[in-house]
């Protein structure tokens, strides 16, 4: 079915997306996935095209327009291309309200600008070795020295950890109140006492620099609290919502992706005398496939378009984030299978999707938060 949520404007700008990733990004990701770390120049060339900062306001040169449309048209178009490794959805869609919506009008003239550049790469420092989903086992600690927090703990599994150059670190600064008695604090590039540790080894988005971070005795000004003392718990939960949304729009998009890859594949791929697609299974297997991603496809464009007018609630993003990324899961899984021995190369586009995907199960909140927060609505 024809999709009904874009304009001719989303048109053109899909088509940047699409002319950027293939002469900034292609002839450069299997160097990147060496690397363990995509190059900064790519951030840069991000920031000239004018793909971060789209909700930014003009006045510190980002794009001006909320309009969740546009990142969904950048995670549906980065997943296809299979380039996670440049995170431009995290920068944009998850450390960007936080600036734009609590920073004060010192700090977005600070940090907005280098922002949209592509100047200052962003990341978000929640999980620890103790604690993921719960945030009330954070131990980072932030103890107020009057001038500056002096901020002390790690983070790991952090997205874009090797090349941030301003980290949103959630920290308590009380030592009751549970989830409550959390803060925001940003740490800057170069602090005393800010260190990273290694570049994790992960199964997949090997091009995505994930890494641990270290705070001893860091001092973090005053001036950099982001939002409310001891409210950081109100601002985590009301930005997860397109945290998730982000999430769930490349689940469908890399579903879609995975699905006409392998259409093609059995149309050409012989067996027994006769191509794959002739076998009744295997026409069985594609149609369920895509009746799964037509069906989703649509509830996910109503979130989009809810979430665009600013009427998605957290349990809609939560049912779209565990379905989409599981039916990813799914298909990735079944189309893999479907490819045979080639299906297990490290070449062929279904295996590096296969290991890049699945991650997205379980980062965002994984599915078993998800359904928890779903039932708890419904079932108080």
């Amino acid at each position: 079915m024809e999709r009904q949520i874009f304009t001719p404007e989303h048109d053109a700008f899909r088509e940047t997306v699409r002319t950027f990733l293939a002469k900034e990004v292609a002839p450069h990701y299997e160097q990147w996935e060496k690397d363990g770390v995509v190059s900064r120049e790519a951030w840069l060339a991000a920031g000239r095209q004018g793909l971060l900062g789209l909700a930014v306001p003009e006045e510190y040169g980002g794009g001006g327009n909320d309009d969740f449309r546009y990142a969904a048209v950048l995670a549906e178009e980065f997943t296809r291309a299979g380039a996670a490794g440049l995170a431009v959805g995290l920068h944009n869609d998850i450390v960007g309200p936080y600036l734009t919506g609590l920073a004060t009008d010192e700090q977005k003239r600070r940090w907005l600008p280098g922002f949209c550049t592509g100047e200052t790469i962003t990341a978000i420092a929640m999980t620890e070795p103790g604690a993921g989903s719960d945030l009330q086992g954070i131990r980072t600690t932030a103890t107020d020295r009057g001038d500056h927090w002096l901020l002390n703990g790690s983070k790991t599994f952090i997205s874009n950890g090797i090349l941030a150059d301003l980290v949103v670190v959630v920290a308590r600064t009380t030592p009751e109140g549970g989830a409550h008695g959390l803060s925001l604090l940003v740490v800057e590039r170069g602090a005393p006492g800010f260190e990273r540790g290694r570049n994790l080894d992960k199964i997949g988005q090997k091009a995505q620099d994930t890494a641990e971070l270290f705070f001893n005795d860091v001092r973090v000004p005053k001036e950099n609290l982001l939002g409310e003392l001891n409210g950081a718990f109100v601002h985590l939960m009301t930005n997860l919502a397109q945290e998730r949304m982000g999430i769930a729009v490349a689940g469908i998009a890399a579903a879609e992706h995975l699905l006409e890859i392998t259409t093609a594949y059995v149309k050409e791929r012989e067996a027994f005398g006769r191509p794959l697609a002739k076998l009744q299974h295997i026409r069985f297997e594609i149609a369920e496939m895509a009746t799964e991603c037509a069906v989703t496809r649509s509830f996910l464009d109503r979130c989009i378009a809810d979430h665009s007018d600013g009427e998605l609630d957290a349990v809609h993003a939560s049912m779209a984030k565990w379905w989409a990324t599981e039916l990813q899961k799914r298909v990735a899984d079944r189309c893999l299978q479907l490819h045979g021995g080639y299906g297990y190369m490290s070449e062929y586009r279904v295996a590096k999707a296969f290991t890049d995907g699945r991650i997205q199960t379980i980062y965002g909140g994984t599915t078993e938060i998800m359904k928890e927060i779903i039932g708890r609505s419904l079932l108080g």
